[in-house]
């Protein structure tokens, strides 16, 4: 019976709702597949071996620091080779530098009998290593009849022996009494293309020469001294602007000593220029200080003499 006050439920609700259904639980694992390994549970006292190091770790990392060997200052260098534009194959060297050093090997034969042989030189960088290798090539007819004034092809090499520099030299006279035949040189980088000239100007007491581009433009002048010797001391070749109203670099002959400026021909040479100049105007400079040094400091015959600007 329904208590007092609640109402009696009328016929025709429909009746509850049976209770939700339960999920099954989940079954138990049955057992892999065949053809799938089961890992084994590791055992009491066993765990998982400990890896070996990649290969090459161990002996990089047992490496002592000590026993890095330092670089040579004075070995041959691969110069570094930038990505550039304009730039002739095998000159990207000299884009970092703004110095280099210039020395001429010893020839024993030439120095004892006076026999000339083919100049050979070292272009360094300024901490003394090697950066390109340059030789004469020339007859032994021309070289021992025609002295300083021959003509000669010289090649510079880089340190893998590729021909990277051409300088071409006809033969002319050194006399500044034959002004329309006077000193030239042609420089070729690779060989084949002409990059520029150093063309000599006449002066009737001093030596000055034009660095010109490939096309014959002036670029640069060379002023010298009077008289290209000193004893004890450099002989200076003034780089200008080509109006001479600047200095921008200087090529200069190197004091060697007593007795190798007596007796052999052997020279040090050191050119200096703009870090910025055009590296093809670096070359011509190079094959401007070849000139220089077999037009003033070449023995010339058997006395031993050298020409200056107003002797042949």
């Amino acid at each position: 019976m329904a208590a007092p006050g609640y109402h009696v439920p009328q016929p025709g609700y429909p009746a509850a709702s049976p209770p939700y259904p339960v999920p099954p639980p989940h079954p138990a694992p049955t057992a892999p597949s065949p053809g799938f390994s089961v890992y084994p549970a590791p055992g009491a006292g066993h765990g998982i071996p400990p890896q070996p190091p990649p290969r090459g770790y161990r002996e990089h990392a047992a490496t002592p620091q000590h026993h890095l060997q330092a670089a040579d200052p004075h070995a041959t260098i691969t110069p570094y080779m930038p990505v550039g534009t304009g730039i002739p194959p095998g000159l990207e060297y000299l884009t970092q530098v703004d110095q280099v050093l210039i020395h001429q090997k010893v020839e024993l034969v030439e120095a004892f009998i006076g026999f000339e042989s083919n100049n050979k030189y070292e272009i360094l960088n300024s901490v003394g290593q090697q950066i390109f290798h340059a030789e004469e090539q020339n007859d032994c007819c021309t070289r021992n009849c025609c002295g300083s004034l021959r003509r000669f092809t010289m090649r510079v090499e880089d340190s893998a022996g590729r021909e990277v520099v051409r300088i071409v030299r006809p033969l002319k006279c050194v006399s500044c009494w034959f002004p329309c035949c006077l000193q030239e040189l042609e420089v070729q980088c690779p060989p084949g293309v002409t990059v520029g000239f150093v063309v000599q100007t006449w002066h009737p007491f001093t030596p000055k020469f034009s660095v010109q581009n490939a096309e014959k433009e002036t670029v640069l002048r060379i002023l010298g001294p009077c008289f290209a010797f000193s004893c004890g001391g450099d002989v200076n070749f003034e780089v200008k602007t080509r109006d001479e109203s600047r200095g921008v670099g200087r090529i200069s002959k190197q004091w060697s000593g007593l007795l190798k400026e007596v007796f052999t021909d052997t020279d040090n040479f050191g050119i200096q220029f703009p870090m910025d100049l055009d590296v093809k105007i670096k070359a011509v400079l190079l094959g401007a200080c070849f000139l220089i040094d077999f037009m003033f400091f070449e023995k010339t015959g058997e006395v031993g003499q050298r020409s200056s600007v107003i002797t042949s």
